[in-house]
Formats: C-alpha cells, structure tokens, sequence
C-alpha cells in the first residue's frame, strides 16, 4: 500500500469542486490526506464538496503556484506528494493506477508522471488557446499530475518561489531533481486536463513568462531549453521585431523617411511571417484571424519588454553549476600509480551512474588531472592517452580534458593546487570560473578551485590527509554524495 497526500494548489475556481468529488469517489488506495493551498491574496470560501477523504486548507498568500505547492507539501505527511491543478479531471481508477506507477520504483527515481489529455475538438482546428493547452500533453515534467518523493522536495528545497506564475516552475524543480542523481518515470496514469476559455487576450498576458525564461537562462545557461526538452523559442525575432518598430517610430520622428522605410519594411516582414504562422494552424474563421493579427502586432514588444525586465531583475540570481570538473584519479578511476596500462582502468563506484544522469541532464563534464608521470618518464603521452580513452570507453565523453603532464619544480602554472587547469577547463566550456565545480580527493583539488573562484568538494580516500579532510569546507562520503552537493541537495 502506498502513502501518498495530495496537494492542490488553487485560487477558487469552480473546477476545483469538480477535481474533489472526482477524487471521493475514485476506487483504490485513499491519500493520507488532500491538502488545497488556497493562494488567493487573502482567506476565503472555496468551492468545497463533501468528501470522504480528509481535506486540509492552507493559505498561501497569493504568492504564485510555486509557494502554494511549497505550503501544500510542506505541511503533508505522506512519503509520495501526487500534486494536482485544480482544473484537471481524474479518472474513476486513478488511484489505482498511481499505486501501479508508484509500485517498486526504487530511491533512484525521484518522481511519476503521469499522462495528460487535452481533448480537442474533431471538426476543426484547434484556436490559439486550444493549442497552448493541448502544448500540456506533450510538456516534460509539468506538475498538472505529478507525484515526488517528499524526501527529493525536501533535498532539494522544493519548488523556486522566484518564479511567480505557473510557468517553468515545474521544469526547474524537475530540472534540478534530475542534476542530483535522480531520474523521473513517466506512469501509465491519465488526467485530463480540458480547455478553457482564457479571453481574447490570453496570448499577449502569456508573455509574461519570458521574465521566467530570463531567470532559467540565468539559472542553467543559454541551451536552458534543450535541458528541458523544448526547442529554440522566438525571443529573438520578436526582439528584432520590437527593436524595428522602435526604430521606425523613431527614424520619423528625425524625419528621416529613407531609413524609416527601410525599418517599417523589415518590422511589416517579420509581423506578417508570425502572423501567417499562427493563423495557418489555427481555424481561421474571421473572428480568429481578427484576434492572431492585432496580438500578433503586440507580441513582440510585450515579449521584448518582459524578457528585457527579466534579464535586468535576474542579472545576479544564482543557480545549479554549470560545468563539473572532476580530478581523474581516485575521483572517477581507481588510483593506480603512474597507470601506463588501459586495462588496468576501474571506475570508482557511482560513476558509471551518476554521469549519464548529468549528461542527460545538459551538465558539461570534465577532467582536470595531474599527469607528473610524463615528466618523469615514467609514462608516454601515447600511453597516457590510450588510458584516457579507455576512461571514456567505460564512462563516456568528457566535453573538456585538461591534463599537467609537468612535475612539481617545472613552474608551470596549470598545476594543481594552481588554477590553470580549472581556468583552462572553463574556458573551453564557455562558462565561467564561478559556475564550475570540482570535485578530487586531495586538498589540491579544493585549493585549485578556491584559486580559480570556483567551488571545491573533497571526497576523501584511504590517500587523504586527516589534515586536508579537516581543513575542507565541503566533504563528501562518496561520489554520488558529492554531485549531490555540488548540485545544491541538502541530503
């Protein structure tokens, strides 16, 4: 038997008296509790049914989804949180068939997601809000259904609260769970989640997101989207477009006609491309055309001026590392002194799982290693290479090696505990000091990276210094616990 609470997140909207009574009289297991966070900007009646399952009422303060959420699982007890919107239906036998999708995943696996439906009408195309709901369906890790792990949330602190509207707030939760190690299952569950008439007006109000898309970008990077699963979005059209209007208004102004021309011409193109692309997908009846056209026109300033706030709002928000950079030896493989020999090359325990997880997750991976050996003669750069490659043979691809191959009176200046490996290792990656981590088992891993700005994370071996473990501000017991730490998991 599962233990499972699910929690709600709701303004009052009668949809939620509906999601209720499909839950009462649902067969299966029964939660520990139904926890609705009531986040309107103050206490009120909510639209509650009578219901066998006990209901728990929290006030969020009008503070967005990600809050309520917060609240709502926060104050649950079940081992599973199944969130709910309040504007899906479920079926009569979805708790039966969370038990099945919940049943024998093991503590890898963070959370279950379950199957959204969109239906959509038959004798038509689907309207401009049509397809932004329909978009749920086929979404990566929205939280319409989703259940996790109360021990993940409370690892990796729950849902971001900077983000204030229901939009990548389930992403980056997702997102980060998936950085420390976990992996999300897709259940075998199905919700529906109807359409709804949001007004004539719903695409221009949605660009308020683009704010959001500047704090992902800050948090993960510019291929933030890719790591989510999404493709290339529209942000810079619609800026070139907004800059074009602006600049034509303004090249009237200093009547300077030649120029103005040139601009309406480019802004009149790029208007009529995103126009025409809206209305060919859509039903095209007079009163859709009418609405695509004069929102088309308003789009590109509202995104631009949302994504322009965001950038300036988010410019220090900080977030997961972009880049690990991991020491080779005793860290990722076995230490073997001076290893001339590829078959002799043994991962140490956690890396063969832990690096596909970050891989998969958009995480750029690295090696900075002391390799004094070559100095020494002790070893060949061609035998140094040919165990490289078999490294990546057993844990894959690394998208940057930075090797030392001096010894210590070489004076050279990429040594560790010197940065130059670290700064090298950034460099190739695009992304700065700050946002790499490094993890090793010696103090001159750690010392490496406070040199170089960035953060240090010792894992100690049976070759460590009782020394250098005391004198390490983050330790770790393994490498698995490491990534962890590195990617903000409190436990």
């Amino acid at each position: 038997m599962i233990d499972y609470s699910v929690v709600i997140p709701t303004t009052g909207r009668e949809s939620l008296r509906t999601l209720l009574e499909a839950l009462d009289g649902a067969s299966g297991p029964a939660p520990r509790e139904i926890v609705v966070v009531d986040d309107g900007p103050s206490p009120h009646e909510l639209p509650l049914p009578p219901c066998r399952h006990r209901i728990e009422v929290v006030f969020s303060g009008g503070r967005g989804p990600a809050a309520a959420r917060n609240s709502g699982w926060r104050r649950a007890r079940g081992d599973w949180i199944a969130f709910l919107d309040d504007d899906v239906v479920v079926g009569r036998d979805w708790p039966d068939r969370l038990a099945e999708d919940l049943a024998g995943l093991g503590p890898e696996t963070a959370a279950s997601q379950g199957r959204i439906v969109v239906p959509l009408p038959v004798d038509r195309r689907p309207t401009d809000d049509e397809r932004g709901t329909a978009g749920l369906a086929t979404a990566r890790w929205i939280t319409a259904d989703m259940a996790y792990r109360r021990s993940v949330l409370s690892a990796v602190g729950g849902f971001d609260e900077r983000f204030p509207r229901a939009y990548r707030e389930d992403a980056d939760l997702a997102l980060r769970v998936c950085l420390a190690g976990y992996v999300i299952a897709s259940g075998a569950r199905t919700t529906t989640h109807p359409v709804r008439d949001s007004g004539p007006l719903a695409s221009l109000r949605a660009q308020r997101g683009n704010a959001d898309n500047a704090l992902m970008r800050r948090k993960y990077g510019r291929h933030w989207r890719a790591r989510i699963g999404e493709g290339p979005g529209r942000i810079r059209r619609h800026l070139a477009c907004a800059a074009a209007g602006g600049l034509t208004v303004l090249f009237r102004l200093c009547h300077n006609r030649k120029a103005a021309a040139v601009t309406a011409t480019v802004w009149a193109a790029l208007t009529a491309e995103f126009a025409i692309a809206r209305i060919r997908r859509g039903p095209r009846t007079g009163a859709e055309i009418g609405r695509m056209l004069v929102t088309s026109v308003l789009i590109p300033p509202a995104a631009s001026w949302h994504r322009l706030r965001g950038q300036l709002r988010y410019r220090h928000a900080s977030g997961p590392p972009l880049a690990l950079l991991f020491d080779r030896d005793d860290t990722l493989i076995e230490d073997v002194p001076y290893l001339a020999d590829p078959e002799k090359v043994r991962p140490m325990p956690g890396a063969e799982t832990m690096l596909p997880r970050l891989r998969a997750a958009g995480v750029r991976l690295g090696i900075i290693s002391n390799q004094s050996g070559v100095a020494k003669d002790l070893i060949s750069p061609e035998e140094l290479a040919a165990v490289n490659s078999r490294v990546e043979a057993l844990l894959g691809p690394f998208d940057t090696w930075q090797v030392c191959i001096h010894d210590k009176g070489d004076g050279c200046s990429c040594r560790k505990p010197g940065p130059g490996l670290i700064r090298q290792a950034a460099h190739a990656l695009g992304v700065a000091t700050d946002r790499c981590v490094i993890i090793g088992d010696t103090e001159a891993d750690v010392l490496a990276a406070e040199g170089a700005g960035a953060r240090g994370i010792l894992v100690p071996t049976a070759k460590t210094r009782p020394e250098e473990v005391r004198r390490a501000q983050l330790v770790a017991r393994d490498l698995t616990e490491a990534v962890r730490l590195a990617m903000g998991v409190t436990r």
